[in-house]
């Protein structure tokens, strides 16, 4: 069976396993997520293929192909089987061409249930742009630096709300010391694609929560789109006092140590000047986090202020919520949403 993006994805949340095959470079850089790697062709090979179709075609290719890879099959299908026992699976190529179908015919003579993704990877792909480009009902979650926006928006989340966490995403959250403790962040296509799947699942005609962020998090580029959506929309901007920012940054990165802190402080050191690097090192190296931290908060406050004054302060309302209480703060939030926003619109 061969079935578009769309139904490729309704299928993929049945549970039904996705094998990618890919050479591992092709799928490292970017795939359809949570799919499983399970190349048919190395690269030397998959060169090799390219040149005998150029040169001679595609049946020249297909025997070239069967050549290369004869002797793998009882891999493949051990590997199947190890990746979907129960023999249903999801299959896709580049372009939906000779590796996905060479192996959905192996599969399916083995007795699985194999469904193919027209157009192979590259048509996910062009679904997942197009998918980024359209509009929803976006509402800012904004706030100082260690202001609970995340865990705001994980609580409305809880509370069946509409929320794309883009730091999640990311891997990271968005600073000079946004990576520390996560796992590598993705390509900046795997990020789209992530974000495409969340996206479709957003239903337009409600409101969709997300933080506010620069164009940037960490190495990520946010679609020029969502970004535009953003910056235009309107803002619930959450306050704490800064006893509450201190310690919830302290509590989140003063747990992994000095050194790498020091480490990550200096990346901003053209923006600290270099007294002010010097004093917040001295901090860190004499165990002083808290005084380290007053000086990130003065750094990082200064960056939030004039980036919220590019934005229209019609759109930005200062939330009275509580967020010391998190049932309570999102229940204020959404009380104050619909007060001060139409959205209607």
């Amino acid at each position: 069976m061969i079935v578009t993006p769309i139904d490729f994805i309704k299928e993929s949340k049945t549970g039904i396993k996705i094998i990618d095959v890919r050479t591992p470079a092709e799928f490292n850089h970017a795939h359809f997520p949570n799919a499983v790697n399970l190349p048919l062709l190395n690269e030397e090979e998959r060169k090799i293929i390219g040149i005998t179709f150029k040169q001679q075609g595609r049946e020249a290719a297909i025997i070239k192909g069967f050549e290369l890879v004869g002797h793998k099959f009882s891999g493949f299908i051990k590997a199947a089987l190890k990746i979907a026992p129960e023999k249903k699976i999801l299959v896709y190529c580049w372009r939906g061409g000779l590796r996905s179908n060479i192996l959905a015919w192996l599969l399916q003579t083995s007795g699985f249930r194999v469904t193919l993704l027209k157009g192979g990877y590259k048509s996910f792909r062009n679904w997942a742009l197009a998918t980024i480009n359209e509009s929803k009902k976006v509402i800012v979650i904004g706030g100082k630096t260690g202001c609970g926006k995340t865990e705001i928006l994980n609580h409305l989340k809880k509370k069946s709300q509409q929320v794309i966490d883009l730091e999640k995403l990311a891997s990271h959250r968005g600073s000079a010391f946004g990576s520390i403790g996560l796992p590598e962040q993705p390509s900046n296509e795997q990020f789209e694609n992530l974000l495409a799947l969340e996206w479709y699942d957003a239903d337009e005609n409600k409101i969709l929560f997300l933080e506010n962020e620069s164009r940037r998090i960490g190495k990520i580029v946010i679609p020029q789109n969502v970004f535009e959506l953003m910056r235009s929309a309107n803002v619930m901007e959450i306050s704490a006092d800064k006893e509450q920012r201190t310690k919830r940054i302290l509590d989140e990165y003063g747990k992994y140590g000095t050194e790498i802190l020091i480490e990550k402080t200096k990346k901003i050191a053209d923006k600290l000047g270099g007294l002010r690097l010097k004093e917040a090192i001295v901090y860190l190296e004499n165990n002083q986090l808290e005084n380290w931290c007053e000086m990130m908060l003065e750094y990082y406050d200064k960056q939030y202020t004039h980036s919220s004054h590019q934005r229209n302060p019609q759109t930005i309302v200062k939330s009275k919520a509580d967020i010391t209480n998190l049932d309570k703060a999102c229940e204020h939030i959404l009380k104050e949403i619909n007060e001060c926003f139409d959205i209607r619109k």
